[in-house]
């Protein structure tokens, strides 16, 4: 299972990447930039936060993908730790943030912009606190909050997924899709990282890296035999 997962967000990494590669041409009237307005698409603001946002979120889906392998790195923890920070960094204080800005130009109305409104604090306070936890070297707790983080940045993931199933299996009506799968892609993520959490998930993949030796058994205090 976690090899076809890995897979899957691998493949889905790869596709982003030839999505993203027509936008570096810097043309406003292509693909997606096609649904905005024109007085959006002239927003130094709005253009500034597409381009940091469709371009890191490639880096972190790789770099997050890669932490959920902990045999990797066995015996290479530094590489783990070096991947650990550009996930973290680039979220906290490049996707997060311009996920923001895109958010505030989103189509859909209230419902939209809040949705993409609570995602992105949301992935930006687990992220914080997976570092947090990872500066006190509370190993577990920092395991858990990096399942959590890294289930709302499958959220981009998630909505192409439940967009596709709920337009052609379910006929939902585009603008209905749109506004649940806003809500659905990361909500339904973080419940099912709450399962994966409580059934032990961030224990299995500790047990996996083995970054940390055990720690070694205190003598026992010899007691001194009267002569």
């Amino acid at each position: 299972m976690q090899l076809l997962t890995g897979a899957g967000v691998a493949a889905f990494t790869l596709l982003m990447a030839t999505k993203v590669w027509p936008y570096l041409s810097f043309e406003p009237g292509i693909h997606f930039l096609t649904t905005k307005s024109d007085a959006t698409n002239e927003s130094g603001l709005f253009r500034a936060g597409f381009y940091v946002h469709i371009t890191s979120s490639l880096w972190v889906l790789a770099a997050g993908l890669a932490q959920f392998f902990p045999q990797w790195f066995r015996g290479r923890a530094a590489w783990h730790r070096r991947l650990g920070k550009l996930y973290v960094v680039t979220i906290l204080a490049l996707a997060a943030p311009s996920g923001l800005v895109l958010a505030a130009f989103a189509n859909g109305g209230l419902v939209a912009k809040v949705g993409f409104t609570l995602q992105c604090v949301v992935w930006w306070l687990s992220t914080w606190q997976a570092y947090r936890l990872a500066r006190q070297r509370r190993w577990e707790a920092h395991t858990e909050w990096m399942i959590r983080s890294f289930a709302v940045t499958l959220a981009a993931m998630s909505l192409r997924l439940e967009s596709y199933g709920l337009f052609y299996l379910f006929g939902t009506k585009p603008i209905e899709t749109y506004l649940t799968v806003t809500w659905l892609s990361w909500t339904g993520n973080l419940v099912l990282a709450e399962v994966l959490v409580q059934a032990g998930l961030a224990r299995r993949l500790l047990r996996q890296a083995r970054f940390v030796a055990p720690t070694a058994r205190r003598p026992e205090p010899t007691v001194p035999v009267a002569s």
